[in-house]
Order: structure tokens, then C-alpha cells, then sequence
């Protein structure tokens, strides 16, 4: 039988009441730790002293892949190939959902606005899209085809005219074909083969063949995102996404095998993943346990679910269906699936998540690969305090102000209070010059 080695807990239990407070959870800097902030610190400034020299050298380094300036960029000839070599299912998917991608982007663009105040002053905002921005994409056990889409696609949307995608080749120093056709399809102008903390840094700071970007986009390992905290300030970020993790909330109306497929899946990802259930229903939580056991076996990465099962799983069978609500709220999952009678009721209890899957039949793949919304969403609690990538992220903002001799008049009197409250009297002569 399948060693499930889940951590199950009922609110009866004596460990019970100390696991859920552990799970009250923010985002803080410098939770990758001393070590990895220090390695990161010094790959990044030597990215900086050294440019593609240092790229080159920590790729060979980490990912046993000698690159050269040349070979550093993914060429004419490789998207060719790669073109030639896609099945045509995998290009249609690919077209699927980056068609739903821009529809759900074009939606929640901002848009310009103008209008006057009681003075008279006409104010505005005005949205233009980035000129060049860096998605990452990482490497590791699958190709990320998806993320390619949930990252780039959205610049695409947006209008961004550069694009430059990173992520790590493999042994054969080429992308996968899948995943370098969805990058070119979403709009990347430039890839590099290379992942890592070299990467960002390469992408904030520039080198020699590599122009800097103005903000970066995407997900990654433990050094990706810590390369991207400390470039705060060198670039903008979108947001801090580490390893993948779901919460289901559910009732006893809802399905058992589904739930455990859901749980699965994530666990699929491996590595950091982390799953959690929450239920008042002691029977669906037992009918779970048994299914997640059943289903496990049949599945073709048994040895990653294996290790997030026994890991970064927890089931929990909670007094009532408020207080799973509870928890969800201070664990701020990254996506939260929500089976439940009255759908409606307590949809509109959560305030933490990065993503919202709701009822029997909202499946998180879908929402993964084609729904619409970016799967690159808030993980470790900075749900929180952070909302998932969107297309207004790829977008600057500028406020504008304009105003005729009227409204100027009618401003004069407060700005000449505050100029006197402040002892600013040059911002108070700068008004009072013009209505003279």
C-alpha cells in the first residue's frame, strides 16, 4: 500500500490548537535564510563586476552547462527547429490559452481618465506599457510551457515592445521545444538559456550583451526569489512566488475523489510544495485519506508526491466551517479551493488568496493552464499583502494635471495656507506669479 505519511490533525487533538497558529503565516525578508542571502548577494555582484563572465561561469557551475556569449541567447535557428518540431495539438493548446490569457488581460487593464475637480484643475491618470521587462521561466523536472504563457503573454497583452525571457537549458544546451515555441508565441524578442540567481541579476543589472529590463516577472527556487528581493530598487518586481501550495476548504457535500486529485496535483510539483485540506465533515476527511491512498499509485510521479505527502501536507478536521475559513485567512494560501454548499455565502468570507477556485467542478489545472487569470500568484503568506501577476503590472502610471487662469485662481487661497503652514513660501509665490 502507498505510505501516505500525511500530518492528519482533528481540533480534538492536543497538537491541534499549536499546528493552526503555526499556519498564521506572513511574509518576512530574509526568510531564505543567512547562507542562500549571502550566496545570492555575492552571484549578484558579481554579475555586476564581471557581466557575461559571470553568467557564463555560474551556469557551468550550477547547471553543468559550458555556454558561450554566443550560444548565451537562444538563436533564429532554434525557434525555427522548434517551430518544426512542435506537435500541432501542443500549438493549439498554446493558442487556447493565450487567447484566454489577452481576453482576461484586455479586462483588467486600467485605462486612461480625466476629469475636473471643484477647482476647476483637470486631473488624470495616463497607463503606458513598460518598454522592456524580463520574464523567468524556471527549469527543473517539466518544462513550464504554461508559465511561459502566464508570464510573458500578459506583457504581451499589455503592449510591452521587449521581452526578454531567462530560463535554464538543459544538458543538450537548448530550451525545450514546447517552451521556447509558447515563449516566442507570447511575445519574447530575446531568451537566454540560463536560470538561477545569475539570471535576474543579469536581467536587472545588464552586461555587455544582455540590455537591462525595467521590471521582472516570474516565479522560481529559493535563489530566484531571493535574487529578486535584493534587486529591489536596481528593477521592479511583480511579486515574491515561491514553491506552489493549494488549500481546499470543504463540506460534506463535496467530493471526495475530486478533492484528492486536487491534492495530488499539487503535490506533483515536488520539491517545497505544500497541500492542505480543511473540513468540519469527519467523513469526507476519511473518504480523502483513502482516495488520495488509491489514486497515488496509479500516478507516474509517485516519488515527488511520495515526498510532499509525507512533507508539506496537512489535513485538518476542523469544529466548523468557520473556523477552516479562519485558517485560510491567516494562511493565505496560493490557491484556495472552496467546495462548499452556499457558495456565495462564504466566497465572500475569504480575504486571503492568491486565486479562488470555486465549487466541485473548478478544477485547479484549468486555472493553471488556460482559465485566464496568471498562475504566478502570492505563496508563504504574502497573499497577504500581495495580489497575483496581472496585465496592470506590465503597465507604468503617470498622473496629469492641468489648469486654465480660473482654476489656478481658485487653487491660489489653499496652496498660499499650506505654503504658510509649511514655511514653503517659494510653492505660494510660484501660484501667486501666475494670476498677478
Amino acid at each position: 500500500m502507498y505510505a501516505l505519511g500525511m500530518k492528519v490533525l482533528s481540533y480534538k487533538d492536543a497538537a491541534y490548537a499549536r499546528f493552526v497558529k503555526k499556519l498564521d503565516r506572513r511574509a518576512t525578508p530574509g526568510g531564505a535564510g543567512k547562507k542562500i542571502e549571502d550566496i545570492v548577494a555575492s552571484i549578484i555582484a558579481d554579475v555586476q563586476k564581471r557581466g557575461n563572465a559571470a553568467v557564463l561561469e555560474y551556469t557551468q557551475k550550477f547547471d553543468g552547462l559550458k555556454l558561450t556569449n554566443k550560444s548565451l541567447f537562444v538563436s533564429k535557428a532554434e525557434i525555427e527547429e522548434a517551430y518544426a518540431t512542435v506537435d500541432e495539438d501542443v500549438k493549439k493548446a498554446v493558442a487556447i490559452s493565450k487567447r484566454n490569457i489577452h481576453a482576461f488581460a484586455k479586462r483588467s487593464m486600467r485605462k486612461d481618465w480625466k476629469a475636473k475637480n471643484p477647482e476647476g484643475v483637470e486631473v488624470g491618470e495616463r497607463f503606458t506599457p513598460y518598454d522592456r521587462v524580463g520574464v523567468y521561466v524556471p527549469g527543473g523536472k517539466a518544462p513550464l510551457v504554461s508559465t511561459a504563457l502566464m508570464t510573458a503573454a500578459f506583457g504581451q497583452a499589455a503592449g510591452v515592445p521587449q521581452i526578454l525571457a531567462a530560463s535554464p537549458a538543459g544538458p543538450d544546451g537548448k530550451l525545450n521545444p514546447a517552451l521556447l515555441y509558447a515563449l516566442v508565441e507570447s511575445g519574447a524578442t530575446e531568451i537566454i538559456k540560463v536560470g538561477g540567481a545569475q539570471a535576474i541579476a543579469a536581467m536587472a543589472l545588464g552586461t555587455k550583451s544582455i540590455a537591462p529590463v525595467e521590471k521582472i516577472f516570474g516565479p522560481g527556487n529559493v535563489f530566484v526569489v531571493e535574487a529578486k528581493r535584493q534587486l529591489v530598487g536596481a528593477v521592479s518586481i511583480d511579486l515574491l512566488p515561491g514553491p506552489s501550495e493549494v488549500l481546499i476548504v470543504a463540506d460534506k457535500s463535496a467530493n471526495a475523489k475530486f478533492i484528492a486529485a486536487d491534492m495530488l496535483a499539487q503535490a506533483e510539483h515536488g520539491g517545497d510544495s505544500v497541500v492542505g485540506f480543511a473540513t468540519n465533515s469527519k467523513q469526507l476527511l476519511t473518504q480523502v485519506e483513502k482516495e488520495i491512498q488509491k489514486q497515488a499509485s496509479t500516478l507516474s510521479r509517485e516519488k515527488y508526491l511520495r515526498d510532499v505527502l509525507k512533507k508539506g501536507t496537512f489535513c485538518l478536521l476542523t469544529k466548523n466551517l468557520q473556523e477552516a475559513v479562519d485558517i485560510c485567512n491567516a494562511f493565505a494560501p496560493e490557491h484556495l479551493s472552496l467546495v462548499v454548499e452556499n457558495e456565495d455565502k462564504w466566497l465572500g468570507k475569504i480575504r486571503t488568496a492568491g486565486a479562488i477556485y470555486v465549487g466541485p467542478l473548478a478544477a485547479v489545472a484549468v486555472g493553471d493552464f488556460l482559465a485566464g487569470p496568471s498562475h504566478t500568484l502570492p505563496t508563504g503568506g504574502s497573499g497577504k499583502s500581495f495580489s497575483g501577476l496581472r496585465a496592470d503590472q506590465f503597465q507604468r502610471r503617470a498622473s496629469i494635471v492641468r489648469m486654465d487662469q480660473k482654476a489656478l485662481k481658485k487653487s491660489l487661497p489653499t496652496v498660499e495656507t499650506f505654503a504658510r503652514i509649511e514655511g514653503l513660501d517659494a510653492h505660494g509665490r510660484s501660484v501667486s506669479i501666475r494670476v498677478e
